[in-house]
């Protein structure tokens, strides 16, 4: 050192200071985050401006600057909330979710990073519990899995209205219930559909008996009709018409002998 010139160990020095502000200074926010600004010396954390964005930034080494992912995220829960008539039931559900990026200095100023534990967990919970708490098991296993899920996203968007997050969609992924519920819940649907499959064969048979029923009605109607306009007359005039087709035919012999009680010729002939 004592070889150096007397004005280069002020500039080594002053290069290292820059440095070493240079680095305290510098922030770099990734793609798909936000940073706050808190002023040490100043105000705190800053809310009344934007958020700062992605790239490089340049601050005063006195000051912080906290991180927050501003992407949509997702909280998987495993829960055990009671049914309506106190059985436990297991939800697995997962909930989308992501900060309100013009509020991220007031998340920041009231809940701070662990934002999610501070409240969104205990509110998909609390909404849980309440919604499942109206259903019974046999609901929740057959007719209600979408009604409790959107319950459960309105319920919980309620209670995260005023907490700086936004709450995207709920997704009921799974219901278990205990082992010898879902099998008596099994066995009674497939009773019901076993009594729905009778009742509609006693149905489809009572239809086809009276289908038959119609059409016999129908043809003894239609013979009783002709019947009744067969009179003599006409028999004899059908009689007359059938011995002269008869008789038309070159092959055929006829002998007329008399007429039968009902006044038609008796005919016999040959071919």
């Amino acid at each position: 050192m004592e070889r150096l010139p007397k004005i280069a160990l002020p500039i080594i020095i002053a290069i290292i200071a820059l440095i070493i502000l240079i680095t305290k200074s510098a922030v770099t926010i990734d793609s798909g985050e936000a940073g706050v600004l808190f002023k040490t010396f100043g105000e705190g954390v800053v809310i009344d401006e934007p958020p700062m964005g992605e790239g490089f930034h340049i601050v005063a080494p006195w000051n912080k600057v906290f991180v927050y992912e501003v992407r949509q995220q997702e909280l998987f829960e495993k829960m055990k909330v009671l049914s309506s008539n106190g059985l436990e039931i297991q939800i697995d559900a997962s909930a989308w979710y992501e900060p309100v990026y013009k509020d991220l200095g007031n998340l920041h100023q009231s809940l701070g990073q662990d934002y999610l534990q501070r409240v969104i967990q205990p509110a998909i919970r609390s909404a849980a519990r309440s919604v499942v708490g109206r259903y019974t098991p046999e609901q929740l296993y057959s007719s209600k899995r979408d009604a409790i899920q959107d319950e459960i996203f309105e319920e919980t968007k309620k209670i995260l209205e005023k907490q700086f997050v936004q709450l995207n969609e709920v997704l009921v992924r799974d219901v278990t219930l205990p082992n010898t519920i879902k099998d008596a819940i099994e066995r009674k649907l497939k009773q019901e559909q076993e009594s729905l499959e009778y009742e509609f064969r006693l149905v489809t048979a009572a239809k086809e008996a009276e289908k038959v029923i119609i059409e016999a009605e129908g043809k003894a109607e239609s013979n009783r009709i002709l019947s009744a306009s067969l009179t003599d007359k006409i028999l004899q005039d059908k009689g007359i018409d059938a011995t002269m087709k008869l008789a038309e035919s070159p092959n055929s012999k006829i002998i007329v002998i008399g007429s039968g009680d009902s006044g038609l010729p008796i005919i016999l002939g040959n071919q």
